[in-house]
C-alpha cells in the first residue's frame, strides 16, 4: 500500500492535483479547504449520508403534480405547483426529514429487515390475483409505474420505521407531572361567590354634541389614527405620441399582397398528427415493443407490458417536437405505420401514427383581416415614432414642452390630483390604472420639471411634466363632519364612563360599604353563588374576571360590555373537591400529553436535522424542474398611458 502511494506522488497525476489544491487555496484565500468538493455531485438536499438528487427531485415533484392535477381537475405547472412559498416550505421539510432519518441510522436506531419484508408482503398491491400469493414480478412491476425500485421503496420503508419507533418511545417514555392536570382541574372546578352592581352609561351622562372647535381639536390629534390625513398628491401633464382615437388608415392593395406574399408560409396552416410514443431504456426492449405494435396490439396493451407509461399526441405541428430524430421519424410515417427504434435524447422511442391532418397554404382570402391589421399596427407605431423624433429635435431646437407638443401633433393629458399608489386623493381607483412606469417618473421629478421620452414598449411612449404638489393634509370638516362627531361621541361617553366606574370604584376600595355605593349611583346590588370560570355567558366576561382575579373580601372593578362597568366584591372562595377533581386533572394531563409529546418531537427532528447539517439548495431545485433559479418577480398590471377621468 506505501508502495503505491509513494508511486503515486511521483507521478504527473500528483503533481496536477497540487495545482489544483494551490488555485484552489489562491481563489479562496484558504477560507475553503473543500476545492475538489466542487467537482461532486449536487444535491437539491443533503443531510450527512443521506441526499435528494435532481433527479429523485424532480420525480417526486412530478408524482406531486400528478396527484394536484388530479384534485384540482386541470394541468397545472410547476410555478403553479410551488408558489406562494410552498417550494421552500417543502424543502424545508425534506432536509428536516433526511437530518432526521440520518441522525437515527448512526444513533442506532436500524429496523430489522423482517419489518421491512413484512411490511411490503402485507400490501395487496403485491400479491398475485390468481394465486394469492406475493409475486415478485407484480412487486417489481408496481413500483415500476411509479418511477420506484426496490431499493427505493424499501429504503423509504425503513425511514418510516425509524420515524415512527422514535415517535412511539417518545410517548411511552414521557409522562407529564400530575401537577399540570391538578392544577388546571383546580381552576375549572373552583367556584366562588360574589356581589356587584353595573355602572351604566345613563349613571355617568352623555356627551353634548360637539362644537366645530372640539371636532377640529379632535381631528388634529387622532388624524393617523382614524385614517383622515390625506396623503402627498400629485398633478401632472401626459404627453401621448399617437393618434388618440382617430380612425387608422386602410393599408393599399400592394401593400396588402407585398405582406401576404412575405408571410404566405407563417401564416399557412402546417401539417399536425396524432401519434403515441413509447420510450424503452434499451435497443432490445425498443424491437420487442415496436414489433408488438406491429403485430397489432394497442399502445397501451404493450406499455403495460414493457412497465412504461405511453406519450400520447394529439394534433400536433413539427415544430412542437423538441427532439428532431423523433419529428422526422414521426412525419416521416403514414398513418397507422410504426416507426422503428429511434435512438432519443433519453433511451429508444418508438412511435405510432394514429391520424394525419393535412397541411394547408393559407389563401389572402383566409388571412386578409389579419394582414390588414399587421400593417396598421405597423403604420400606428411609425407615426408615433416619427412624432417622437420630431418632438426630441423642436426641444433640442429650444422650443418649450407645450410648443414641440402643437408642432408635432402630439395630444396632452391632465392627470388629477393622484397618490403615489396611483388612486384619486380620496382614494379612488382611476380606470384605466395608470402603469407604474409614469408614477415612477412623476414621483422623480421636482414640481414644474418634464421628464425625457420615456419608452413604455409595443410602440408607445410619454413624456410628463409635473405641475404641482399638494402635501399632506387634513380634509375639510365640512365633509367629514358627521362621522367624525360620531367618533367624538362615542370616545367622551367611554371617558365619562371611566370616570365615573373609577371614582365609586375609588369608593368601594376606601372601605364605604358596597350596597351604600351602588345606592348613591342609583344602582342594584347583584348576587351570585356557586360561579365558576364557565359563567360567563350568564353573568358576563367583567363579572368572571373580577370575581376570579381578586382575593376574598378584596373589591374589584371591571368593564363587562362596551358601555357598562361592573364593580363588586369576592366574598367566598371554594376550592375544587379533590375526589371530583381527579378524574378531570387526569383528563386534563391526557390532552396536554399529546401537544406535549408533538411538541418534543418537532424540536428533536429539528435538533437532528441541525446536527447532521442539513441543507438544501433553492436555485437547483428550481433548475431541476426547468424554472429559472430565481423566483419571478409579482408582474406589474401592463396598462397603457391613456387619459385619466376628468375630476
Amino acid at each position: 500500500m506505501l508502495t503505491a502511494f509513494r508511486t503515486f506522488a511521483k507521478s504527473k497525476w500528483a503533481v496536477g492535483l497540487l495545482v489544483v489544491l494551490a488555485l484552489g487555496l489562491l481563489v479562496t484565500g484558504g477560507s475553503q479547504m473543500d476545492v475538489l468538493g466542487s467537482l461532486g455531485p449536487k444535491h437539491v438536499v443533503s443531510a450527512g449520508d443521506r441526499s435528494l438528487s435532481p433527479a429523485e427531485f424532480r420525480s417526486e415533484l412530478d408524482r406531486i403534480r400528478e396527484q394536484a392535477q388530479e384534485q384540482a381537475g386541470r394541468a397545472l405547472s410547476f410555478e403553479e405547483l410551488i408558489g406562494e412559498g410552498g417550494l421552500r416550505q417543502y424543502l424545508e421539510q425534506k432536509s428536516q426529514q433526511l437530518g432526521f432519518v440520518n441522525w437515527a441510522w448512526h444513533a442506532g436506531i436500524r429496523p430489522g429487515k423482517e419489518l421491512v419484508l413484512r411490511q411490503i408482503r402485507q400490501a395487496p398491491g403485491f400479491f398475485d390475483s390468481v394465486t394469492g400469493q406475493f409475486s415478485e414480478e407484480q412487486y417489481r412491476a408496481a413500483l415500476a409505474e411509479n418511477n420506484a425500485t426496490p431499493e427505493m421503496f424499501e429504503a423509504q420503508l425503513r425511514d418510516q420505521y425509524s420515524t415512527q419507533h422514535y415517535g412511539a418511545s417518545l410517548g411511552a417514555g414521557m409522562r407529564l407531572p400530575r401537577i399540570y392536570g391538578a392544577v388546571l382541574a383546580s381552576q375549572a372546578l373552583e367556584t366562588r361567590d360574589g356581589r356587584w352592581f353595573t355602572v351604566t352609561q345613563a349613571m355617568a351622562g352623555s356627551a353634548p354634541a360637539p362644537t366645530d372647535a372640539q371636532l377640529t381639536t379632535f381631528m388634529n390629534q387622532n388624524a393617523d389614527q382614524l385614517g383622515l390625513r390625506l396623503p402627498e398628491t400629485r398633478t401632472a401633464s401626459l404627453v401621448l405620441f399617437d393618434d388618440g382615437a382617430a380612425a387608422a388608415s386602410m393599408p393599399t392593395e400592394a401593400r396588402i399582397l407585398e405582406r401576404f406574399n412575405f408571410r404566405r408560409d407563417a401564416l399557412s396552416l402546417p401539417e399536425k398528427r396524432s401519434f403515441v410514443t413509447l420510450t424503452a431504456p434499451n435497443r432490445a426492449a425498443a424491437d420487442r415493443i415496436a414489433a408488438a405494435l406491429r403485430a397489432g396490439q394497442s399502445p397501451a396493451e404493450v406499455a403495460r407490458a414493457n412497465s412504461i407509461q405511453p406519450a400520447e399526441y394529439t394534433d400536433t405541428p413539427r415544430s412542437a417536437l423538441g427532439d428532431p430524430a423523433v419529428a422526422a421519424a414521426v412525419f416521416g410515417l403514414a398513418a397507422d405505420q410504426v416507426s422503428a427504434p429511434v435512438q432519443a435524447g433519453v433511451g429508444f422511442v418508438v412511435a405510432k401514427v394514429t391520424a394525419i391532418q393535412p397541411g394547408r397554404a393559407a389563401t389572402l382570402a383566409d388571412v386578409r383581416d389579419q394582414v390588414i391589421a399587421e400593417l396598421r399596427v405597423e403604420d400606428a407605431r411609425a407615426a408615433v415614432y416619427r412624432r417622437v423624433e420630431a418632438y426630441e429635435k423642436a426641444r433640442q431646437d429650444g422650443k418649450t414642452l407645450d410648443e414641440a407638443v402643437r408642432e408635432v401633433g402630439a395630444r396632452m393629458v391632465r392627470i388629477p390630483a393622484i397618490r403615489q399608489d396611483g388612486k384619486l386623493r380620496n382614494g379612488q381607483e382611476i380606470n384605466p390604472p395608470l402603469p407604474p412606469q409614469l408614477l415612477q417618473s412623476m414621483w422623480g421629478l421636482g414640481k414644474g420639471a418634464e421628464s425625457e421620452v420615456v419608452d413604455m414598449g409595443q410602440g408607445q411612449y410619454f413624456v410628463v411634466r409635473l405641475d404641482d404638489i399638494l402635501p399632506p393634509s387634513l380634509p375639510p370638516l365640512a365633509g367629514i363632519r358627521e362621522p367624525l362627531a360620531q367618533q367624538w361621541t362615542l370616545r367622551e361617553n367611554a371617558r365619562l364612563l371611566n370616570a365615573r366606574a373609577g371614582a365609586l370604584a375609588a369608593r368601594v376600595r376606601g372601605g364605604e360599604d358596597l350596597a351604600a355605593v351602588a345606592a348613591s349611583a342609583g344602582a342594584t346590588i347583584q348576587t351570585g353563588t356557586g360561579l365558576n370560570r364557565q359563567s360567563v355567558e350568564q353573568y358576563g366576561q367583567g363579572v368572571i374576571a373580577g370575581v376570579f382575579s381578586s382575593g376574598r373580601g378584596e373589591p374589584f372593578s371591571q368593564q363587562n360590555s362596551a358601555d357598562t362597568f361592573v364593580i363588586g366584591r369576592t366574598d367566598r372562595i371554594a376550592a375544587a373537591v379533590p375526589a371530583l377533581a381527579a378524574p378531570v386533572a387526569e383528563q386534563f394531563r391526557q390532552r396536554m400529553a399529546g401537544d406535549h409529546v408533538n411538541a418534543v418531537g418537532e424540536m428533536a427532528i429539528a435538533a437532528a436535522a441541525e446536527r447532521s447539517k442539513a441543507k438544501y439548495d433553492e436555485a437547483l431545485a428550481r433548475t431541476s424542474l426547468g424554472l429559472p433559479a430565481e423566483a419571478p418577480a409579482a408582474p406589474a398590471s401592463p396598462a397603457a398611458p391613456a387619459a385619466p377621468p376628468a375630476q
